[in-house]
C-alpha cells in the first residue's frame, strides 16, 4: 500500500490480498466457491441467507411487512451469512447466488425451489408473488419501478464509493471523498425534491421502492451508517428526514432491520430468525 500521492498504476494489475483495508477479504477478482458447504434449510417456505447490511435489510423488512399484512406464506427462516468469514463463497451459497453477495432467497414453496438473488429482484419477486406493496395502476407501478431501479443504480456511489472512502479505506483520501460526497449530496437532493411533493417514493402508497431506499438513504440521514450526518449536512434535506423518520416507526421495519444483525446494541442483534417469537 502506497500513499495516494505516490501511486503509479502498473502496466498489468495484480491482486494484493493484503491490501484494501478492513473489508478487503470480502472481495476477490474471480467468482465461484472457495469451499464445499451446503446451506442450512429451515421449516418455513422462505429461506433467507443474509446479513443486516443495508442491502440485507431490504429482504428482511419486506418479509416482515408481508407477515404484518397477514401473509403466512411469507413465513421465513433467516440464516446468517458472515461475509467477513467468507460464508458467501461456500458452494451452497454460490448455487443460490453465483455473484456471492447477500441477500439471497430460496422459495421452497415451488418445486423445484426458486432461487432469487439481488435485493431488488427479491423485492420484486415477493411483491409479484403476493400482489402487494406495488401500486396497482400502471402509472403508480411505473413510478415504483423508477425509484426501485434508481436505488439500484445510485446506492453503489453511496456504499462502495462514499461509504468506503469515508469510513473503511486504509487512509483518508481527499479526492475520492470529495467526489463521492458531491454525488451523495446530489442524490439526497433528488430525493428531497421528490419527497417534497410525495409522502412516499411511488406517490401516496408505501411500496417496495421505499423498502429499497430506506436502509441506505433513510439510515444515512438518521445517522445510523457511516457516522456522516454532520459531514453531509443532512439537516438540509428536511423532506428526506420526514420520510425516513416516518418509515423508521413502522414495526416491520424495526423488526426487519434486526434480522441477521451481529453488531451494535445487544437488544438490536438477532443473528438468526426462525420464528416471530425470536424478535419479540
Amino acid at each position: 500500500m502506497t500513499d495516494n500521492n505516490d501511486y503509479i498504476p502498473p502496466k498489468v494489475w495484480t491482486w494484493d490480498a493484503e491490501s484494501g483495508g478492513k473489508w478487503a477479504s470480502i472481495n476477490r477478482p474471480v467468482s465461484g466457491p472457495t469451499h464445499e458447504q451446503a446451506l442450512p434449510l429451515g421449516k418455513h417456505p422462505m429461506q433467507l441467507y443474509s446479513l443486516a447490511t443495508p442491502n440485507g435489510q431490504k429482504a428482511a423488512i419486506m418479509l416482515e411487512e408481508l407477515l404484518a399484512l397477514g401473509i403466512q406464506e411469507a413465513e421465513y427462516d433467516a440464516w446468517l451469512i458472515d461475509i467477513g468469514e467468507g460464508n458467501q463463497f461456500s458452494s451452497g451459497f454460490v448455487e443460490v447466488n453465483p455473484n456471492s453477495k447477500i441477500p439471497a432467497l430460496l422459495d421452497t414453496s415451488t418445486q423445484p425451489p426458486t432461487r432469487v438473488f439481488e435485493s431488488g429482484a427479491i423485492l420484486q419477486y415477493l411483491a409479484d408473488k403476493f400482489s402487494v406493496l406495488v401500486p396497482k395502476d400502471i402509472k403508480g407501478k411505473a413510478e415504483c419501478r423508477n425509484w426501485l431501479f434508481w436505488q439500484m443504480g445510485s446506492a453503489p456511489y453511496l456504499g462502495g464509493g462514499f461509504g468506503h472512502f469515508y469510513s473503511y479505506a486504509p487512509f483518508k483520501m481527499e479526492y475520492p471523498i470529495n467526489r463521492f460526497a458531491m454525488e451523495v449530496k446530489r442524490q439526497l437532493d433528488v430525493l428531497n425534491r421528490h419527497l417534497a411533493d410525495n409522502p412516499y417514493m411511488a406517490g401516496e402508497e408505501y411500496s417496495i421502492a421505499d423498502i429499497a431506499i430506506w436502509p441506505w438513504y433513510g439510515d444515512l440521514v438518521l445517522g445510523n451508517i457511516y457516522d456522516a450526518a454532520e459531514f453531509l449536512q443532512v439537516q438540509d434535506y428536511q423532506h428526506v428526514l420526514r420520510w425516513a423518520r416516518e418509515i423508521a416507526k413502522r414495526p416491520a421495519v424495526q423488526r426487519g432491520r434486526r434480522v441477521n444483525r451481529t453488531w451494535g446494541e445487544e437488544q438490536e442483534q438477532l443473528a438468526e430468525r426462525h420464528s416471530a417469537a425470536d424478535l419479540d
